[in-house]
């Protein structure tokens, strides 16, 4: 039976739902994907939103704005386009998380509603794969920002055979020895870094404005950035997808940790303040910032690590090196270690905990040999981001259109751990879902592949369907919930498949 023990009210009884029925000799249960109870719902909209700071202060979003300047935006059109492409992200962020604050559950339980309790594996492996992509992308900058604290500590440390290396098996082992300790430690961790994060950046950005003339003048010197010439509203449309790509992987498993937020207030407001007006704050740094190394050094740096070695005195450097390691730490724990633990802890629950979910998600990352996907700033955005926006797109639309019209927010809590029960369908397979699915992402595989093998991932000459590759993650997103809803009967939908 779902039950609301402990809500005093009618509003809080709406708000929250939690399983005390016994589920746990269940094969779809282990402790680690079982509802949260009510006592661990704890998360305030502080920790919401100092989690939202901790995962977008990050190299990546600092360098973010970079690939669109290269491509011919100038600063205020690349920042415009990331605030709009994150502002777009929160709503079906928002939408998405609502389930996990009401019944406690995480992202690969709540696919099992849609699209089976053993369907539900097949956007959970889709998702964990990207994941994994990801944390090798963070691992792999991370390294390059302890490689440098090691210079600047023991200048020695740059002869020796592999450092570099070295310097990635260092960051990706302690890292690992996080994954270890829980979700629990990621919660501290993301509550302490978050003003450090916020401090860090404001210093190196008071250094550019103090060392560059000021910010109007440092602003100036920002067209010296740009160094290609697409019109901008040829290239808008992609670039906007790729931003709302950036995150279209945490719009789909949020609920991985808003099941533990106190209340839908919490996370829809602490999300709200903490991921748009962030990602564009720390973008529009990385522009201010590198605009003024075009006045101090005469040419610009991007990438802040090496910025940070050319500062100064190695005490500058260890500081800040420790600041961009903490800032890929946070990000890396957050973003892609919660939701692919649990991703490959719901393929065989008795035998894959949390922690056994994190520690593949790590080796994978390494397989995917992330230093390759980060090579080319404009390849990552227009074929890594964008590429894969479309399958979360795909995923996202029948999560929602699933939720949010067909079952109007009602879910059944025991039948989400039932293989026999209102989410069984075929054989614990919704062949609707999959239909859905792979049919809204057909019409952008010819643009993907086109974007993959052109160099850039520009293509120069785009036809009808490099076109609607621009657009990936809004056209997976509205074929994939409107299939889906033309599919599924509304009447018998939600309690298809009833419990026997």
């Amino acid at each position: 039976m779902n039950s609301t023990r402990g809500a005093p009210t009618g509003a809080l009884r709406q708000e929250f739902v939690e399983l005390t029925e016994d589920v746990s000799g269940s094969p779809l249960w282990n402790p680690d994907l079982a509802p949260t109870s009510l006592a661990s719902r704890t998360w305030s909209t502080y920790h919401i939103a100092a989690l939202w700071i901790g995962m977008s202060v990050v190299i990546t979003t600092y360098t973010l704005a970079s690939g669109l300047m290269q491509q011919g935006m100038n600063w205020w059109q690349a920042l415009a386009t990331i605030l709009l492409g994150n502002a777009i992200v929160l709503i079906p962020m928002i939408l998405n998380a609502h389930a996990g604050t009401k019944y406690g559950v995480s992202f690969p339980v709540l696919c099992r509603a849609a699209f089976g309790v053993k369907g539900a594996n097949v956007p959970a492996v889709l998702r964990a794969i990207v994941a994994c992509g990801w944390f090798g992308i963070q691992t792999w900058i991370g390294a390059l920002a302890l490689e440098a604290l090691l210079i600047a500590a023991w200048p020695a440390w740059a002869n020796v055979a592999g450092s570099i290396w070295i310097s990635f098996a260092v960051f990706w082992l302690g890292q690992v020895a996080i994954v270890v300790r829980g979700l629990e430690g990621i919660k501290l961790l993301e509550a302490w870094s978050a003003p450090l994060l916020i401090g860090g950046g404001l210093l190196l950005l008071w250094w550019a404005i103090a060392n560059g003339g000021g910010l109007a003048h440092i602003l100036s010197e920002s067209p010296k950035l740009q160094r290609g010439s697409t019109p901008f509203w040829t290239l808008f449309p992609a670039a906007l997808t790729a931003n709302v790509g950036y995150w279209a992987t945490l719009s789909l498993n949020i609920p991985d940790f808003t099941r533990y937020a106190k209340s839908q207030r919490s996370q829809a407001l602490g999300q709200a303040l903490g991921l748009p007006a962030t990602m564009t704050a720390f973008a529009f740094l990385g522009v201010a910032v590198t605009s003024a190394t075009i006045v101090i050094f005469g040419e610009a740096v991007w990438d802040p690590v090496v910025l940070i070695a050319r500062i100064g005195s190695p005490v500058v450097v260890i500081c800040g090196a420790l600041v961009i390691l903490a800032a890929q730490i946070t990000t890396n724990m957050a973003a892609n270690v919660v939701s692919p633990a649990n991703d490959f802890s719901s393929l065989a629950p008795k035998r894959i905990s949390y922690v056994t979910g994190g520690l593949i998600t790590a080796a994978l990352g390494i397989v995917m040999m992330p230093w390759k996907l980060y090579a080319d700033a404009s390849a990552y955005i227009f074929t890594w981001l964008i590429g894969y926006s479309s399958l979360m797109g795909a995923i996202g639309g029948v999560l929602i259109a699933d939720y949010w019209i067909l079952r109007k927010q009602e879910l059944s809590l025991p039948d989400l751990f039932a293989l026999r029960g209102r989410y069984t369908y075929s054989n614990g397979v919704n062949p609707k879902a999959m239909i859905a699915l792979a049919l809204a992402i057909l019409p952008v595989v010819p643009g993907f592949v086109r974007a993959a093998t052109t160099p850039g991932g520009v293509v120069p000459d785009p036809n009808f369907f490099d076109t609607i590759y621009t657009y990936a993650w809004f056209v997976t997103f509205g074929l994939s919930a409107g299939i889906y809803l033309l599919l599924m009967p509304r009447a018998g939908g939600a309690s298809a498949s009833r419990r026997s």
